[in-house]
C-alpha cells in the first residue's frame, strides 16, 4: 500500500529533517520503494551516464551485516524501514550504447548525433584521469541522493543522509567490487518516530555574493 503522495513542493523541501529514530513496524513495498528510486533518478549527471546504483538494505540478516560498518549511526539502522547505500559506478561508460540508443529511439536524438557523442564520449573516458572520473561520480551521487531524499519525502516518508560509516569495507560486505563502486553515502529512510528538529541555515548574504 502506498502512503498519500504530497504534492506541495514547498511543504516538501521546508519540512524535510534529519531522522535518527524511526517507527520500526513501518515497511516499504518494493514496488513503492522502486517508484521512489526512479523519481530520484531523474537527477542531472555527467554527460548523462547515471552513474549511481543503490543497494537497498531492508532485510534483517542485511542490516546485521551494515550494523558494525556504521559507526555511531545505530539507531537509524535498527529502526529504519531501510537503509540505502548509494555507489558511484567508476564504469559506468559501460552503459553509454544503451542510453544513447534509447534516445535515439524515443526521438530524443537523431542516429547521426548519437553516433557522433559516442566517439566523442569513447574518447574521452578512454583518457579520463581515474581522480577525475571519481570526482564526477560523487557529484552525480550527491544529486540523486538529494532527489532521493525529496521523493521519499513526497512519498510521506522521512530520511537521513549518512557519512559517517567503513566506507572502506561496505562494498565488500555486500559483495560488491571495491574497486568499481565508490561508496556515496548511507540514506535511512521510514517513518519518523517522533518529529525531527529545524536547524538553523546561515542567511544567503553570508553565503552567496554577486559580482
Amino acid at each position: 500500500m502506498y502512503t498519500t503522495l504530497m504534492n506541495n513542493y514547498n511543504e516538501i523541501l521546508t519540512g524535510r529533517r534529519s531522522i535518527r529514530y524511526y517507527d520500526p513496524s513501518v515497511k516499504i513495498s518494493k514496488e513503492e520503494m522502486t517508484e521512489i528510486l526512479s523519481k530520484a533518478t531523474l537527477a542531472p549527471s555527467s554527460v548523462n551516464m547515471q552513474p549511481w546504483r543503490f543497494l537497498v538494505i531492508e532485510s534483517d540478516e542485511a542490516k546485521e551485516t551494515l550494523l558494525p560498518l556504521a559507526r555511531f549511526n545505530q539507531s537509524q539502522v535498527e529502526t529504519s524501514a531501510a537503509m540505502i547505500a548509494v555507489f558511484g559506478d567508476l564504469n559506468n561508460f559501460d552503459n553509454g550504447e544503451e542510453i544513447y540508443s534509447k534516445a535515439v529511439e524515443l526521438g530524443f536524438m537523431p542516429q547521426d548525433v548519437k553516433e557522433k557523442m559516442m566517439a566523442k564520449l569513447s574518447g574521452y573516458f578512454s583518457t579520463l584521469d581515474p581522480e577525475d572520473n571519481k570526482n564526477n561520480v560523487l557529484i552525480d551521487g550527491g544529486l540523486v541522493s538529494m532527489n532521493l531524499m525529496l521523493a521519499a519525502r513526497a512519498h510521506g516518508y522521512d530520511t537521513c543522509p549518512i557519512g559517517g560509516f567503513e566506507k572502506d569495507k561496505i562494498a565488500e560486505a555486500f559483495g560488491m567490487d571495491k574497486d568499481r563502486y565508490v561508496p556515496v553515502m548511507l540514506i535511512s529512510i521510514g517513518k519518523a518516530a517522533n518529529p525531527g528538529y529545524p536547524s538553523v541555515r546561515l542567511p544567503v548574504e553570508k553565503v552567496a555574493e554577486w559580482k
